[in-house]
């Protein structure tokens, strides 16, 4: 009988020690985001198409100032208040430049962006029309001059970066300076249209039913796409599915005037050391494009670059000292 609550009595003890470990290890972790040091502002624009989206700015001391603004726009499924962007637009204001990180139509899964005659109008992973994106970053250039900034970065995180390039191809803003690909999309989309699917979107658009959702069997876990978004995603000009001219000699990055900055994480990010490699072979190629793309590896950073928000930080701003140093006359 001794034995056997002898034995209990280990057993109730391993549990009890398993427990404070998980609990000191999850339950006990710090905060993902630390108070902030620097002041912070939450604000708002409006397209000129009347879609309102909130952000935040992060503002460096005053005696750290630099004259240039850093716009960092999110990736798919996500908003401007995911803990690491935050942690890195603050890091970003620590070494002297002002970080606005805002969403665009396209913010989370689903939103609202507003109403039109009446009708809802909807946006997000699901339902959002990335091509009218172009709107949204306009407003938020436009929020940056209008705080004294006339030169301005555009970063785009994961799906943020097909955002970015396309707004630059279409508008070449003279007020951008650089673009930053923060583990964006760099291969061509050459997948085939599902014509399964291309067939419903098609019908589900001649009813006038737009918002209607189809699955997305090109992911790996369950997604679902409105009919206007899966068509939006189909009509995409090729000079824009093929950026860096992989494929092609006519891509979109032959639009572009200012230097680009792209990056990945090294720890399971979407890219890797192999991908950038390859983009700089297909500059290689483009003899006029020669030193206009910096390529650079985050160490021990996964997708969203959780804990390595002083590396991202430091990546991005001393590219932008650097660039902005050669624009020097």
């Amino acid at each position: 009988m001794l034995r056997k609550i002898s034995y209990a009595v280990i057993l109730i003890l391993i549990f009890a020690s398993l427990g404070i470990i998980i609990y000191w290890k999850i339950e006990k972790r710090k905060p993902i985001v630390s108070n902030a040091s620097l002041p912070e502002q939450i604000v708002f624009v409006r397209s000129d198409d009347d879609i309102v989206n909130g952000g935040v700015v992060f503002s460096p001391k005053k005696n750290d100032f630099k004259p240039i603004a850093i716009i960092w726009i999110h990736g798919w499924g996500v908003n401007f208040y995911s803990p690491t962007y935050i942690t890195i637009g603050r890091a970003v204001a620590s070494r002297g430049f002002t970080c606005i990180v805002g969403n665009t139509r396209m913010h989370d899964l689903g939103t609202i962006e507003g109403y039109k005659r009446g009708k809802r109008i909807r946006g997000g992973g699901y339902w959002g029309i990335a091509s009218d994106e172009v709107h949204d970053l306009a407003a938020w250039i436009d929020f940056a001059e209008s705080q004294g900034f006339k030169q301005v970065i555009l970063v785009g995180h994961s799906a943020g970066w097909a955002a970015v390039r396309r707004y630059q191809t279409e508008k070449q803003d003279t007020r951008v300076i650089g673009l930053i690909s923060a583990s964006g999309s760099l291969y061509p989309d050459t997948r085939e249209v599902d014509s399964a699917q291309l067939v419903q979107a098609v019908r589900i658009m001649a009813d006038g039913d737009s918002e209607d959702l189809i699955k997305d069997l090109k992911r790996s876990f369950p997604s679902f796409i409105s009919a206007a978004t899966y068509m939006d995603i189909v009509n995409a000009p090729p000079e824009l599915k093929d950026f860096f001219g992989f494929n092609s000699s006519n891509s979109a990055i032959t639009k572009i005037e200012c230097p680009i900055l792209a990056f990945f994480g090294t720890d399971g990010d979407v890219g890797n050391e192999a991908e950038l490699e390859a983009l700089k072979s297909s500059i290689k190629r483009q003899p006029n494009l020669k030193n206009k793309v910096i390529t650079s590896l985050i160490k021990d950073a996964d997708h969203m670059y959780e804990g390595e928000k002083e590396q991202v930080s430091e990546t991005i701003t001393a590219w932008v000292d650097t660039i902005s140093k050669s624009r020097v006359p």
